[in-house]
């Protein structure tokens, strides 16, 4: 199949303005279905991509929302120009992630420990660049470091609203709440679930990732600390109700059947850090522990991507009546 960047050519620029963001003229040669080319041009706005979240709380059947005024809508149709939001932000020479744990505590007052990211999208890809990221996550009481309300170097002045989330789906409806990140994240949120009820939340299958050869120069008995310290950590997630595994405890006899002579030779690079790859898509979470290690690391940026949950801290799972 022709890829469409293999259909435009001869592209030139032209800064229209820099003056906050910056707008510019793009001319460019793309090359119709005929096979004739045409000369185009198109105005383009780059004000870099976002994330933007949205907070439940499944006990309280509520969100968290923000409402601020938006220039751009009180000049079409929006005669105060207040605007009810997920809370979202740009993304400062950040991750996606390390952006919108910054921004929810800004903006919301709310410090998360996790968050699950459930996909990303151009929002107004006719004129601006700007890839956002979605997230979602739960949120209670204790995790309120202030009030929120963004920053006043940054002359934001938002008001954090806690709504119930069937009236905040109503809303939608009313047209109350017009913004399309905030629709698609509660529609999200319906769609999958996120706020029901339940009698406990189910059991997760997580994988245990830290250092198995890392640091240890090959020695034996350091390789095996390493492994004793993720066996008990796997223990502790068994205790709290869930099922943990190690890509350890798949690779390392296949290995071996596979006929591996040592550490490190063709066949044990061959399979121990795929068949963990392998292994992330039937769990349901990755848990990162120990000290450095880059295969832990590719792991939970595996992980990332799937959309799976990353724990940082044994503290941070729930514990579970098993």
């Amino acid at each position: 199949m022709e890829t469409a960047q293999l259909r435009i050519r001869n592209v030139t620029e032209e800064t229209l303005s820099d003056n906050w963001y910056v707008l510019k003229k793009v001319t460019f040669e793309y090359q119709n279905d005929h096979g004739v080319w045409e000369k185009q041009s198109r105005e383009v706005y780059d004000r870099g991509n976002g994330a933007t979240i949205l907070l439940y709380n499944r006990k309280h059947q509520t969100v968290v929302l923000t409402r601020q005024f938006r220039m751009p809508t009180y000049k079409n149709q929006n005669p105060t120009g207040m605007l009810i939001e997920t809370c979202a932000g740009l993304l400062d020479q950040e991750t996606p992630e390390a952006s919108i744990l910054r921004e929810t505590e800004e903006e919301t007052g709310y410090k998360l420990t996790m968050v699950q990211k459930v996909g990303e999208a151009y929002m107004s890809p006719g004129s601006v660049t700007e890839l956002v990221h979605f997230y979602v996550a739960e949120y209670d009481a204790a995790m309120a470091t202030g009030g929120g309300g963004g920053l006043d170097e940054e002359q934001e002045h938002i008001e954090v609203l806690e709504l119930p989330f069937n009236q905040a789906l109503e809303m939608i409806r009313t047209g109350e709440i017009r913004d399309g990140k905030t629709i698609l994240l509660l529609q999200y949120a319906e769609l999958h679930g996120l706020l029901a009820r339940g009698p406990e939340p189910k059991p997760l299958h997580i994988l245990v990732a830290g250092p198995y050869r890392s640091g240890t120069g090959d020695d034996p008995e350091k390789i095996e600390q390493n492994l004793r310290f993720m066996n008990e950590i796997a223990l502790h997630i068994y205790e709290a109700g869930h099922m943990p595994v190690l890509g350890e405890w798949y690779a390392l006899p296949l290995i071996t059947t596979a006929g591996s002579a040592e550490m490190g030779d063709e066949t044990f690079n061959r399979m121990f850090h795929p068949s963990s790859v392998r292994l992330l898509n039937h769990c349901d979470a990755v848990l990162r522990i120990g000290g450095p290690s880059t295969g832990a690391d590719e792991m939970v940026k595996a992980a990332k991507e799937k959309g799976k949950l990353i724990f940082e801290r044994l503290e941070d799972i729930p514990v579970l009546n098993a």
